[in-house]
């Protein structure tokens, strides 16, 4: 019987046009695929002779980039080798993500074969001003006929994207893309704010104030009516931007929201393995330089202290489905029945922030949205309460 529950991450960089709002690491020209995917290949089966011999894949995630850019050839010769370097288990989530306006029926119908059993479509809004504003290459249209053919080739778990809080977006506009998105029935939804991440072309507009952000209170408002609308289609919350039916909760997402042990593959992908991160160097070129000498294309390592590994149960756990309050008295070597804890986990309750049956504690929709806030109160009063015990 393997030890380890793993899961596997393969970051796909090609785009036929890179979002200006994108800061994931991928590249717009298609040349070199072919080498690429020889490489990513060899990357698997190096790690496999390192970490597979008592790992059991539970999850498979090809994200990017735009994974779906692949060929059905070059997706089932990686598929080969992830199979056969690597101990799959029978029920595996294997996820791929797309862009609409790359599938075809064909594709789609491979992708099943192959053993590919969810889908993930980029789709973040039905509205067509606003697909232009993200620069999105796919219409409505696509969008819509992207979940009806990955339905005729037999997926029963999809995922769409939905993003708000734009410029000049309103309630209106967001809540008719969220019901375009609930009529195709997804089993799952991640709805998501914009965010104006640094070097990415979106930011460099908004420093030159050619655009202008909602505020916070907006944001706000706009987060909480997308969980409550959700919430009335079926839809349950069981991470800040992830909303699924029950029984669909992403099992990937949940493998890096409970700080499980994961391989990443490609280049920029992260790994998790016994309290060791790291993170591949963020160049194609590169990449399949490294792996063509049998070197591995590290760019960073980093041993998490007994102090990270504590705060990311926590923080990860929060924004997550809640952390069981024997866990934190185990870490933190405190109570959570008396004392300052109590009364942080008692205050959440009485604001309507947070749910706890005595044995979890959980942030519900309004305090998922001051998750960071309410993650750093907690973390401050559980650190001095660790430091009182040891003086004590």
């Amino acid at each position: 019987m393997k030890q380890r529950s793993i899961g596997l991450y393969l970051h796909i960089p090609f785009c036929q046009h890179k979002c200006s709002y994108c800061d994931f690491y991928s590249i717009v020209t298609l040349d070199g695929m072919e080498r690429f995917v020889q490489a990513l290949c060899e990357e698997i089966r190096f790690r496999s002779q390192q970490f597979g011999s008592d790992a059991e894949v539970r999850s498979i995630f090809w994200g990017g980039g735009t994974p779906s850019l692949l060929s059905i050839a070059q997706t089932e010769q990686v598929s080969r080798v992830l199979t056969d370097s690597f101990y799959v288990a029978a029920d595996v989530e294997w996820t791929i993500e797309a862009n609409p306006g790359t599938v075809t029926l064909e594709k789609l119908y491979a992708y099943r074969m192959i053993g590919i059993n969810r889908i993930s479509f980029g789709v973040q809004s039905f509205d067509e001003g606003e697909l232009n504003f993200l620069e999105r290459i796919h219409s409505p249209h696509q969008a819509e006929h992207a979940v009806e053919m990955a339905r005729r080739a037999g997926f029963d778990n999809i995922n769409v994207d939905i993003m708000y809080a734009l410029p000049g977006q309103s309630i209106t506009t967001c809540l008719a893309s969220l019901k375009r998105a609930c009529a195709l029935e997804p089993e799952h939804i991640s709805a998501y704010s914009l965010v104006y991440e640094p070097a990415t072309p979106l930011y460099h507009k908004l420093q030159r104030g050619e655009i202008v952000p909602l505020t916070d209170d907006v944001e706000a408002e706009f987060f909480l009516q997308t969980t409550s609308f959700l919430a009335e289609q079926g839809y349950q919350q069981y991470e800040v931007s992830n909303f699924a039916r029950p029984g669909k909760e992403c099992r990937h997402n949940l493998l890096y929201w409970h700080r499980g042990e994961y391989l990443g593959f490609g280049p920029s992908a992260h790994s998790h393995w016994d309290n060791t991160r790291w993170s591949n160097i963020r160049s194609v070129a590169r990449y399949v330089e490294l792996l063509a000498r049998r070197q591995f294309p590290v760019a960073m390592t980093e041993h998490l202290t007994v102090e990270q590994q504590r705060s990311e149960a926590v923080f990860l756990a929060l924004r997550a489905d809640g952390i069981e309050l024997a866990t934190l008295e185990s870490l933190y070597n405190c109570s959570t029945t008396t004392g300052p804890v109590a009364a942080v986990i008692a205050d959440w309750q009485r604001q309507g922030l947070a749910t706890c049956d005595g044995r979890r504690l959980c942030l519900n929709p309004s305090g998922y949205s001051l998750c960071d806030a309410l993650t750093l109160e907690l973390l401050n009063v559980l650190e001095h309460a660790t430091t009182e015990a040891a003086v004590l």
